[in-house]
């Protein structure tokens, strides 16, 4: 593989165009996130869903149930637990790239050891192939460890150091991504991994403030054009077509998800509005943003935020029950109480 800064890649007239429309979606997402004073119920469903849709493409599937549902419920498959811990790696991921100021190769390891369950780390030992769905090998990734180890450093120092190209950042995201999917640099994990590298990268570029861009919903709606753009790309050596792709999944990404939290915010002052009722007597800003933090909201949760007893934050879920803002489901002996509107709405939502 060519190490970065790859020399021919150029800002074509195709390219500087979409990115003025890539740019612009971008920041009026970033405009509307950072006026939201409850950042955190965005961010706990959006997170929830890239965690799916991401881990989705490489046919980890679950339900949205399952996701949202407590970690620690018993009950929950395989799958939706490496989706919950997907999620946590992606947090952590944005946490540790603020207070270390940059992304490393080793909080790449660490975020791929998160999601995979193991520690195995950067591959140390060959016969990594890709292969189609026949069965044939359609590519062949580095093989030696120092080979992988040289070209993480490189891309590293590509991504942490203000290069020489000059390039736009929004190109420089999409040949950072390019890079380390052909490094394949774990033995698994590594396109969870890439896509959260995506996130980092903006976050780290001031593009946005909160990880709130997830790519992964695009990506399988086009995802044989996903895959077709990186071996073309390979082969030719031209990069503007990805580049292309990759301006017009932030773009409509971006578009989409203004969509989406301007309907979270909507349904969010409907539900005020019937819990404010004086007949109700129930409301409190911290009781709202609990039922929209956590589509499937349990008892402690209202114990613990609240502060109150069991029989009030009972007597709280059972009056939002009963005025149809809630859902009551059990799984085994633990009671949920479900934002139906909420769940449909983030459910039924296409990226």
């Amino acid at each position: 593989m060519e190490k970065l800064p790859v020399k021919n890649i150029k800002e074509t007239p195709k390219i500087l165009k979409k990115l003025i429309s890539a740019h612009k979606a971008l920041s009026q997402l970033k405009g509307l996130i950072d006026s939201i004073p409850n950042i955190e119920i965005i961010l706990n469903t959006l997170s929830l869903q890239e965690s799916k849709d991401s881990s989705e493409i490489e046919q980890i599937i679950t339900t949205h149930n399952e996701i949202f549902r407590s970690p620690n419920d018993k009950s929950l498959s395989m799958h939706a637990k490496e989706v919950q811990t997907y999620s946590n790696a992606l947090l952590y991921g944005v946490q540790q790239s603020k207070d270390k100021n940059g992304i490393s190769t080793n909080l790449l390891v660490e975020i791929a050891n998160m999601i995979t369950f193991n520690s195995a780390g950067v591959r140390k030992t060959g016969g990594t192939h890709l292969k189609d769905v026949m069965g044939n090998i359609v590519y062949t990734p580095p093989q030696t460890e120092s080979e992988i180890n040289n070209l993480m450093s490189n891309l590293e120092q590509y991504i942490n150091l203000q290069s020489k190209d000059d390039l736009d950042p929004l190109v420089k995201m999409a040949i950072i991504h390019y890079q380390f999917e052909g490094i394949h640099p774990f033995y698994d994990g590594n396109g969870r991994t890439g896509r959260i590298l995506n996130i980092l990268y903006l976050i780290m570029n001031n593009l946005l403030d909160f990880p709130v861009l997830y790519l992964s919903g695009y990506i399988i709606k086009t995802k044989s054009k996903y895959y077709e753009l990186l071996r073309t790309t390979r082969e030719s050596g031209d990069y503007e077509d990805w580049i292309l792709y990759m301006l017009e999944v932030i773009e409509k990404t971006s578009i989409s998800t203004i969509n989406l939290v301007k309907e979270i915010e909507s349904l969010m002052d409907k539900q005020s509005i019937i819990i404010k009722d004086k007949e109700n007597n129930i409301y409190s800003q911290d009781l709202l943003n609990i039922i929209f933090s956590h589509p499937y909201t349990k008892q402690e949760y209202l114990v613990s935020v609240l502060g109150v007893s069991r029989q009030t934050a009972s007597k709280y879920l059972s009056r939002l029950e009963s005025l149809n803002l809630l859902r009551l489901e059990q799984v085994g002996l633990t009671k949920y109480f479900v934002n139906q509107e909420l769940f449909d709405l983030i459910k039924n939502h296409k990226f």
